[in-house]
């Protein structure tokens, strides 16, 4: 055994049987594991290295451009080319590190409406998952001071913080809401999720909350996980199988292959492109798809794979006639003393990860709560700082929330090295083509009113031309794949209500595949609670 948050790599003395196995230590695995290690012996496989504490590239809030445009933590995927965007390959990172994509992602702490949750129970079937159900497991994983304690948590692992709203774009983009007649909001994640107001950020003392840190780490939890072992560079090849129940796993870990065995369980919390790729591997999936890859199919579920959901965005970019944007400290030598100041002292710049504040929206063809997202950033640039303004400006990140567009993960072959086939079918639908076009307009009206003034100068993006052509030039993914391993009590579903793999014994699907339907806004926060949920009722 090894102390807790501790990750090692392979040592052939390590005990080769387990109560459960985790496959993937990412938003739901750190949970799972760390909450079941209190009680039993648990084995956190990761794929991925260990997030370095030296490494300022996935604890620095403001470098997760660096991360995203790399390979070192990231399987930085593509998919194959995308019908409705011009036939473009769209890239989809995804964590190649303790903490999963939470230790890549924007860092933005989003849970949902709850009439998401709502959605889920009254028309796909999963009783015990609407808002009243996930509230308390959402109070449960956080720490957010100040926040209504009829809503929000106090002694969670992950501590939430906001963001600095005080510089004029900022307010400007508060005041803008007001302009048009919206409302403002205080919390998000609180009594009132539409209108304007402040992002909720997993960040504290200017450091990243990846659910590493946040449940292997920092929280009291970690000591009191005595049962967990973390092994990192440990990729899974497949669950091992005798007649329909899973027993273990075989793994290629310190360049041997080895397998493990599991007691109770294995708990597959790979991620919605990673973890149906690895049942389908392993002979659960679509007959004919595994025929064709010469796997046998040991437990035919024909909806692994399917009901892939993402949400599709664009920016509404504008040059800013006042020197108040982030453009600076983008730059050369002032770029060096930002992160000279955060990696000494946790401050400045480096220490946010920039959205401070945004909104959530109804665009008219919703079902009667916001289906609109905006971010706002006092910069204009891309995830990956690729494409960057030269010069001052400002963007509005614009995505349709429940998108009606449906994609698929499937094998590209029998290699579990090999990335699987990945297609969205973003903007597939007259529905999210007429949603995404309001939410440019509704922006465009925004950044154009009063409280911009004397700040709005020339629009960058879009510009002139037709909207939907700049949708499928310009669209990017907001890197939320969801719904492949979607649980309900239908015959279609891949899993039961507590992620268990519908004809399978001794496996448990726990992860953003589980979703039924995409929730509104970034998921790591739902996807931690799915987590907290699933796990509290196994522990005895």
């Amino acid at each position: 055994m090894i102390e807790c948050g501790q990750p090692l790599e392979y040592d052939s003395l390590m005990i080769k049987t387990y109560d459960y196995i985790v496959v993937g230590a990412g938003s739901a695995g750190c949970v799972m594991a760390t909450r079941l290690a209190k009680h039993h012996r648990v084995l956190l496989l990761e794929a991925g290295r260990a997030d370095a504490s030296w490494d300022f590239r996935v604890h620095m809030p403001a470098a997760l451009s660096e991360v995203l445009k790399g390979t070192w933590y990231n399987w930085a995927y593509s998919t194959l080319p995308e019908p409705y965007l011009n036939d473009r390959v769209m890239y989809c990172p995804r964590g190649k590190v303790l903490g999963g994509s939470s230790s890549i992602n924007g860092m933005i702490f989003v849970r949902g409406n709850p009439q998401d949750f709502n959605r889920w129970s009254d028309i796909y079937g999963a009783k015990g998952w609407s808002y009243s159900d996930v509230l308390p497991f959402f109070k449960v994983s956080e720490t957010k001071d100040g926040g209504d304690p009829q809503f929000r948590g106090d002694s969670g692992p992950v501590q939430i913080t906001n963001g600095d709203m005080d510089s004029p774009l900022c307010q400007a983009w508060l005041g803008a809401g007001a302009d048009l007649g919206f409302d403002l909001t205080d919390d998000f994640n609180g009594a009132r999720q539409e209108g304007f107001g402040p992002f909720d950020r997993s960040v504290a003392h200017g450091r990243r909350q990846s659910t590493a840190v946040a449940y292997l780490r920092d929280h009291a939890l970690a000591p009191d996980a005595p049962g967990l072992t973390v092994v990192t560079k440990a990729q899974v090849q497949k669950l091992n199988l005798a007649s329909n129940r899973v027993e273990g796993v075989t793994v290629v870990v310190g360049g041997r292959q080895v397998s493990f065995e599991a007691s109770r369980e294995v708990i597959c919390s790979a991620g919605a492109i990673n973890s149906p790729q690895l049942l389908m591997l392993s002979g659960i999936g679509p007959e004919a798809q595994l025929k064709a890859h010469n796997i046998a199919c040991r437990v035919a579920s024909e909806e692994i794979g399917q009901n892939l959901q993402d949400h599709l965005e664009v920016y509404v970019q504008a040059d800013c006639q006042k020197p108040v944007s982030l453009y600076p400290a983008t730059r050369g030598l002032r770029k060096l003393v930002v992160g000279a100041n955060w990696y000494f002292f946790k401050q400045g710049p480096g220490a946010t990860n920039h959205f401070h504040t945004g909104a959530f929206l109804r665009s008219g063809f919703d079902h009667g709560y916001p289906d609109l997202q905006f971010h706002f950033l006092p910069v204009a640039m891309d995830y990956d700082g690729k494409d960057q303004h030269k010069g001052h400006g400002f963007q509005v990140h614009v995505g349709p929330m429940k998108p009606t567009s449906r994609g698929q993960v499937t094998l590209k072959d029998a290699n579990p090295v090999h990335a699987p086939n990945i297609e969205f079918n973003y903007n597939a639908t007259d529905q999210d083509q007429r949603v995404m076009r309001q939410g440019i307009d509704l922006a465009r009206e925004l950044i154009a009113s009063q409280s911009f003034s004397g700040l709005t100068g020339k629009e960058l993006k879009p510009g002139a031309g037709d909207l939907d052509a700049f949708v499928r030039n310009r669209g990017e993914s907001a890197y939320h794949p969801s719904g492949t391993c979607r649980m309900g009590s239908d015959p279609g579903a891949v899993t039961d209500l507590e992620g268990r793999v519908n004809g399978v014994e001794g496996l448990r699907v726990v992860d953003a595949s589980l979703m039924p339907e995409i929730t509104n806004g970034n998921l790591n926060a739902v996807v931690i609670m799915m987590a907290e949920k699933i796990s509290a009722g196994m522990t005895p």
